[in-house]
């Protein structure tokens, strides 16, 4: 182990300055062993590096390498697996638990003591030792040759220090003076114990020569100590004069602090006061401007909202924390609320009277336009022809301009008092719903009269109130409840019943009118209803839109934000009031566009009714009439949700959409089932189904009003249905006809069908197009087949029978020698059909073609030249039989192909 140990210092440690301490032969518990060995280390230069190196015998030769290396202060734990008993297990805890066996006990002993004093001498951090005896961590006895080479060297680790460059030099410099030292050790040791003698002396006198420079030094600190006492005598003496003056100054600093103090105290009142004038100080012309300020005229309304705006900056300043305890600010605060009150309710009392008045010159306006139409003894449509009623709304631009001069108090008034605000908005929305619910009426009748030309029931307009004595008596009634807010509409209600009874009558007259065919109109008529309907939107779409643009701005209601007190979906919109809670605040609605589309709701309230009402007017004029309300509806909804989606004007035209696509479901509907019902006459022929042409003119009258149409999807899904109503219904009406073949309604009604669709070309059905090609090119077939049927009767019979011996076995040459079918047979029957009895047969045939057919699809001539063609292929057929079966017999028919073209065209000439 010696000899291995100072091959490992010098070949592996020595060259990294370092010296190896101790040493142990391991090798790895649990698996092959492979001896290594564990190397306690330290290195030669300062600061001293500890560690453990695992050395293991390279695979190639004889040499040892450096496989592995852990620094002493990673080391955890040092577990000997038991204190008794001799084990040679251990475990050293790094990073990881390595488990491993030394070759002896007495190895592993001594190497794990190295690492106990190593571990004593150089690491702050101490190793635990677990299972290891004490005797062995507290004793250094040696044992055997590994403890005293332990022992050794944790000496020589504890005495030795290396020479330094200047040390080595001067001791050779000592040897070279003395040849002799190595050869006479003892005559060179007498000599330095000479010269160390001679050195000691000259130190004791160099001690006993400093004696005197000692006691020099005492004396002069003694003076020294001497002159500190009299510097602090004197530094007392300052002390006590000083401590008056420290006295005085305390007092000035404190007169200086107070001083400051009041000052600051002086400049912060000041500021208080100020803050306080010119934020709570109302300019007397703003007073006067609220209390008594004209609130008819622009420079008036500018000096009231300025006043406004000034008093709700004052009231609204944040005051600073006990600013609300001053006198002054509560009486100025409440003088502030009193001025806010006043105004408040003066503002509301004006904008109701406002109301009021534009109320009363609308209603003036609108019965100056209906005076026209309550003209008693004339009928109406003479009264528009006459006075060129227009389809028009009224303009309600000048009233939208009037009030937006007070958008901006509005907003004061929404800000500050609430209540009055909303009463102001209920008031307005009452008025306003009786003011458009008239206009509107008017408006829609005009449009019904205008659709129908005519009326029964004029005379009824008798019942109307003159116009002088309605409109006094309403603006009697408004004034009247001017001063509240909510103002009085029992008068309203009374001159809407007296107004609109008369209208509702007219109304419902204009609807039980008889329905009215499709047929009694042309496309003048349905032009008309077109450009008629398209007013109506047109006018109602700018109506609507302009109302909700003033509502927005003058009520400020364009900012999307959660607002207190508004109308909520539970609101009865026909005058009822808000659920509230129990402090009388109503519940808030979603936002303030929630709102603006309620407002709107109750405001045009009839609008949607009476769209209904003209959209049922027209489906019963014409259920063609749909498609021209589909189309139309379905591009005003676009536009309007293109603008707001969630709008008023939105939904409604969404909802009236519904109502108009219903109806133009129901009149596919009532189209298929007409289809079903339809009977036909016994004793006359088919001919082209009604059916069959209303599909017709459905398709291209919607093909003309749905071209770049949004809802085209609707329409084609609507031609499915119709075209397989159709479909089946001509099946139906074939199967059922008895004066009609069933091949000819069949070929007539889809060759009318094809010919529509190919004209239309509806890319939708395409497919159906191909399909009723087939049905009729099928049915002319296989009616060219029934009704030439066997012109030349006798001899299919006997030709049948020759192609029945052939199916049995019989050659074709040898048909001829059956006695049945012989020569002279045939030669018989060919002489019952000369070429005279050909043509009379064929025209016998084109007479009950002729009465078969219709004129109006004039498909005679087609059928005649199929029966032409089929006539040919059975003489061809004939003539080829004679060849195969009777060759060389010189048998032929007793007319040609050539005979029986100039038969077929002769007979058309003829006819």
């Amino acid at each position: 182990m010696t000899a291995i140990k100072h091959a490992l210092q010098r070949d592996i440690f020595t060259p990294n300055d370092e010296r190896l301490l101790s040493i142990v032969n391991v090798c790895k518990a649990g698996k092959k062993k492979k001896n290594c060995f564990l190397c306690a280390t330290v290195t030669t230069e300062r600061p001293v590096q500890v560690k453990v190196v695992k050395v293991k015998k390279s695979d190639k030769g004889d040499f040892y390498k450096r496989q592995i290396a852990w620094a002493l202060r990673d080391l955890a734990v040092v577990d000997a697996k038991d204190a008794i008993k001799e084990n040679p297990e251990f475990d050293l805890h790094f990073e990881k638990i390595y488990k491993w066996v030394a070759s002896s006990t007495a190895e592993k002993n001594a190497f794990i003591s190295c690492i106990w004093k190593l571990n004593q001498r150089y690491l702050r951090k101490k190793i635990d030792f677990v299972n290891v005896s004490s005797q062995l961590l507290e004793e250094s006895v040696p044992s055997g040759e590994n403890q005293s080479v332990a022992g050794g060297d944790e000496e020589a680790v504890d005495e030795y220090q290396e020479l330094n460059a200047r040390e080595e030099q001067d001791i050779e410099i000592m040897m070279e003076g003395c040849e002799y030292a190595i050869s006479n050790a003892e005559a060179f040791a007498e000599k330095l114990s000479r010269e160390l003698q001679v050195l000691d002396g000259a130190n004791i006198q160099s001690i006993m020569a400093s004696e005197k420079q000692v006691n020099i030094l005492m004396q002069l600190l003694d003076e020294a100590l001497k002159e500190v006492d009299q510097i602090e005598l004197k530094l007392s003496s300052y002390e006590e004069m000083l401590q008056s003056v420290k006295e005085q100054m305390d007092q000035i600093s404190e007169s200086n602090h107070l001083i400051h103090l009041s000052n600051t105290n002086i400049v912060k009142l000041l500021s208080e006061i100020e803050f306080l004038v010119n934020h709570m100080d109302l300019a007397k012309g703003h007073i006067k401007a609220l209390q008594e300020g004209d609130l008819a005229s622009s420079k008036g309304i500018e000096a009231c909202t300025n006043a406004a705006d000034a008093l709700l900056q004052c009231m609204n300043v944040a005051l600073r924390p006990g600013h609300d305890m001053l006198l002054a600010v509560k009486q100025q605060q409440q003088r502030f609320s009193d001025l806010r009150e006043h105004f408040a309710r003066r503002l509301a009392n004006h904008l109701n009277n406002v109301f009021v008045q534009q109320f009363t010159q609308a209603l003036l306006q609108l019965y100056n336009r209906s005076y026209f139409l309550s003209v008693p003894g004339h009928d109406q449509s003479s009264t528009l022809a006459q006075h060129s009623i227009e389809l028009t709304l009224p303009n309600h631009h000048p009233f939208h301009r009037d009030l937006l001069r007070y958008a901006k108090l509005m907003e004061w008034l929404k800000s500050t008092d609430y209540a009055k605000y909303e009463g102001l908005t209920k008031n307005y929305m009452d008025y306003l719903s009786r003011l458009y619910e008239r206009e509107i009426k008017d408006f829609f009748e005009v449009a019904k009269i205008k659709m129908t030309g005519t009326t029964k029931e004029s005379k009824k307009f008798a019942t109307l109130p003159r116009k002088e004595s309605a409109v006094k008596q309403e603006t009697e009634s408004l004034h009247g409840s001017s001063g509240k807010l909510t103002g009085s509409t029992s008068s309203l209600n009374k001159l809407s019943v007296q107004s609109s009874g008369s209208r509702r009558s007219q109304s419902s007259s204009l609807l039980d009118m008889g329905n009215m065919s499709a047929s009694d109109l042309d496309v003048a008529d349905r032009t008309k209803f077109d450009k008629i309907f398209e007013q109506v939107l047109s006018e109602l779409e700018p109506l609507c839109l302009a109302e909700q643009d003033f509502i927005s701005k003058f009520f400020k209601l364009q900012q999307h934000q959660s607002m207190p007190g508004t109308m909520t979906e539970a609101e009865d919109l026909d005058g009822g009031t808000p659920r509230q809670h129990n402090s009388g605040v109503p519940l808030p609605v979603s936002s303030e566009k929630d709102m603006i589309r309620q407002m709107m709701t109750k405001i045009f309230r009839c609008i949607e009714p009476e769209l209904n009402n003209l959209i049922a007017l027209g489906d019963k004029i014409d259920s063609f009439n749909s498609l021209y309300m589909l189309v139309k509806m379905s591009h005003h909804v676009w536009t309007a949700q293109n603008v707001d989606p969630a709008s008023f004007l939105s939904t409604t035209l969404g909802n009236v959409l519904v109502t108009v696509k219903r109806n133009f479901d129901k009149c596919i509907s009532n189209q298929i089932r007409q289809m079903e019902e339809v009977k036909i006459s016994k004793k006359s022929k088919v001919g082209i189904l009604p059916f069959v042409a209303e599909f017709e003119e459905f398709a291209g009258l919607a093909e003309s009003i749905f071209k770049n149409a949004e809802r085209r999807g609707d329409l084609d899904k609507a031609y499915t249905k119709l075209i397989r109503g159709v479909f089946v219904n001509v099946e139906k009406v074939a199967n059922e006809s008895q004066k009609t073949p069933r091949d000819v309604v069949m070929m007539e009604n889809f060759h009318h069908i094809f010919a529509t669709l190919s004209r239309l070309k509806i890319s939708c059905l395409e497919a159906e197009k191909k399909e009723a090609k087939q049905k009729y090119t099928d049915h002319l077939q296989s009616y060219v087949i029934y009704s030439l049927g066997q012109p030349l009767e006798k001899l299919n019979h006997f030709f049948e029978g020759v192609e029945a011996r052939v199916a049995q076995g019989i050659r074709e040459e040898e048909v001829s020698y059956q006695l049945a079918f012989n020569k002279q047979e045939l030669r018989k029957v060919i002489k019952e059909y000369p070429g005279k009895e050909v043509k009379k047969g064929l025209d016998n045939l084109y007479k009950k073609v002729d009465k078969h057919l219709c004129e109006e699809e004039n498909l005679l001539q087609v059928v005649w030249h199929s029966m032409q063609d089929e006539f040919i292929r059975q003489y061809k057929h004939f003539e080829g039989l004679i060849a195969r079966c009777y060759p060389g017999s010189g048998v032929t028919m007793e007319f040609t192909i050539q005979d029986i073209l100039d038969y077929c065209s002769s007979i058309a000439q003829s006819h």
